[in-house]
């Protein structure tokens, strides 16, 4: 079961739950947390709520296609993790050592280290959703996406659901020196989420999902990978646990938990370019690339 947020007839905002077999139901609220808290004065879950509506309610007559579609969730913060799984570590100590294969680097303790990376990204009024501008900084010259899983969490840090994030992410900023990561990571449209949440009560294994991410140029494929959740080196309730660590999180926090797929080092994204980031069970996301 997905969650997802569309313009309607009337340009309007409206919540939908989208089955596994294509079907569209429209929901009453017009934000998934809206959602959250009527499942919480119900002492209820998101998932128990969205079957009852479903069952007094026949699906509209949209194919999913139709859709003009938004970011699912009005996230109030993004945050993100670094460093969490090894393909992660080896591009970090390439971009920050002028492409010498070094070993026992900064990467190298961040990744082996008890406390993991965790960096704010972006606010609900920062983030982009499908079909989306993404920007690309003006005074960087090796910027790629980073396909990552999100964790949609309530204020204690529960896993609501999981979605689909973009970390844009610039390699060189970065690679100079690493107390520049607010820069390399935090610009105008530098993240996207989307396009659907997919409610957690029907995730059997969240260690399953399978990442693949395809950029697109003048309509031909230039780069594509493919990872898989379960090479993730943390746990996501270690993840949860550290970003909770005397921090105040809000309802409909997000939580990208770092990436598996980096484009090869002579790569970088340029003006027009098509970025679709895909996770098993949720959907593709899609954003275009603008300077």
């Amino acid at each position: 079961m997905r969650v997802i947020r569309f313009l309607n007839d009337d340009k309007k905002s409206t919540l939908a739950a989208l089955t596994d077999d294509g079907k569209i139901y429209a929901l009453p609220q017009q934000d998934f947390l809206e959602l959250v808290e009527l499942a919480k004065q119900k002492e209820s879950s998101p998932l128990t709520v969205v079957q009852d509506i479903i069952k007094r309610n026949e699906p509209i007559h949209r194919s999913f296609e139709e859709l003009t579609l938004l970011v699912p969730i009005s996230a109030p913060e993004v945050w993100a993790c670094g460093v969490t799984y090894e393909k992660s570590r080896d591009a970090r100590n390439y971009e920050s050592t002028v492409g010498e294969v070094k070993t026992d680097t900064f990467y190298d303790k961040v990744y082996d280290a008890d406390r993991p990376e965790i960096f704010f990204k972006s606010t609900a009024a920062r983030t982009v959703g499908p079909k989306d501008d993404i920007y690309i900084r003006s005074d960087s010259n090796w910027q790629i996406p980073e396909p990552e899983l999100g964790l949609v969490l309530n204020k204690d840090g529960e896993i609501l659901g999981f979605t689909i994030g973009n970390d844009m992410s610039c390699r060189d900023i970065e690679g100079d020196n690493p107390l520049y990561l607010p820069q390399a990571k935090i610009w105008r449209n530098s993240c996207s989420i989307g396009p659907a949440i997919r409610l957690s009560e029907t995730v059997d294994d969240p260690y399953s999902f399978g990442v693949i991410c395809k950029i697109y140029r003048n309509d031909q494929i230039v780069v594509e990978g493919s990872a898989n959740t379960r090479q993730l080196k943390r746990r996501y309730e270690e993840l949860i646990s550290y970003l909770l660590r005397d921090n105040l999180i809000f309802e409909g926090t997000v939580l990208l938990t770092g990436t598996c797929i980096v484009p090869p080092n002579e790569f970088t994204l340029e003006d027009g370019d098509r970025i679709e980031i895909e996770i098993s069970g949720i959907g593709v996301l899609t954003n275009y690339v603008k300077r």
